[in-house]
């Protein structure tokens, strides 16, 4: 079984990264060999690997999920801002300079076949690999440079899942807008729809969900609740207020054990796995 499966979002912060920690631990339960994969992120802190090499703390997070070690094949491009309008840029781990936003976006093209080796790499390893999109997939003033969502998802023959986040309102527009300003073939590759972060009266949400169902003609697989779940993600775990953390490494790693399980029951109960394991 060689798949793929991506998760698109209709802004950042849609929960992108802990739906794909959730699919990583589910997949990793299932028994399948899972890795997750990000072309490129950006983060004002990295996850040093055994080799020293520098990534993402989010696919770090999702990668000990999945149960595998860590590495850079995992997010071959990583971004880290420097100034309001330049970030280091970070290429299979290792630092190539400093760039402007205009620079960079003029550049990253020629770092496709550095993307394509990392992500055939993992593939040819794993069973499932889960790719998380950054930001929205329809930001139309910069598609034609894009290197992290629906070119991937081409690229990869991935199958999408977009994910909207309620808790913010105007979910409906985000999901019908994105899907409206996707070319056709863009929208083929979008399988279905993930309403997440909603706490509330699921018999109030049931008509918008069919209403939405109607004018995109894509099924809603899940609503995910609003989750407290204690994962690190961009930043350190221990700078987020309120949250605490066991004393000792043992205590630590079942902690983290615990957060990850719980994210997956939370993910494999409000999302139809069935459906996204036949579209994988």
């Amino acid at each position: 079984m060689k798949k793929t499966i991506m998760i698109q979002g209709t802004m950042s912060s849609a929960g992108k990264s802990l739906i794909t920690t959730g699919l990583c631990r589910v997949f990793h339960q299932d028994g399948y060999s899972v890795a997750p994969f990000k072309s490129q992120n950006m983060s004002l802190n990295s996850f040093i690997t055994g080799e020293g090499l520098q990534m993402s703390r989010a696919q770090a997070v999702q990668a000990e999920a999945a149960g595998v070690v860590p590495s850079v094949l995992m997010n071959p491009i990583l971004l880290k801002p420097v100034t309001d309008m330049g970030s280091q840029v970070i290429v299979n781990g290792r630092p190539i300079g400093n760039m402007k936003a205009a620079e960079y976006f003029a550049y990253k093209k020629t770092l496709v076949p550095d993307v394509m080796r990392a992500f055939n790499t993992l593939a040819g390893c794993h069973d499932i690999i889960v790719i998380e999109g950054a930001g929205s997939p329809v930001e139309i003033n910069l598609n034609d440079n894009d290197i992290v969502n629906m070119r991937i998802a081409k690229m990869t023959d991935a199958s999408v899942l977009l994910v909207g986040d309620i808790d913010r309102g105007g979910i409906f527009a985000q999901l019908v807008g994105t899907l409206v300003l996707l070319d056709d073939d863009e929208r083929g590759r979008i399988k279905g729809i993930i309403v997440n972060k909603f706490r509330g009266d699921m018999d109030l949400l049931r008509p918008g969900l069919a209403m939405l169902e109607e004018k995109t003609g894509k099924p809603v697989v899940g609503t995910i609740p609003y989750l407290s779940v204690d994962i690190e993600e961009e930043d350190s775990l221990s700078d987020r207020k309120g949250i605490s953390i066991p004393d000792s490494t043992l205590d630590f790693a079942a902690y983290k054990e615990e957060q990850y399980n719980k994210l997956a029951d939370a993910v494999r109960e409000n999302l139809d796995m069935g459906f996204i394991y036949d579209n994988l």
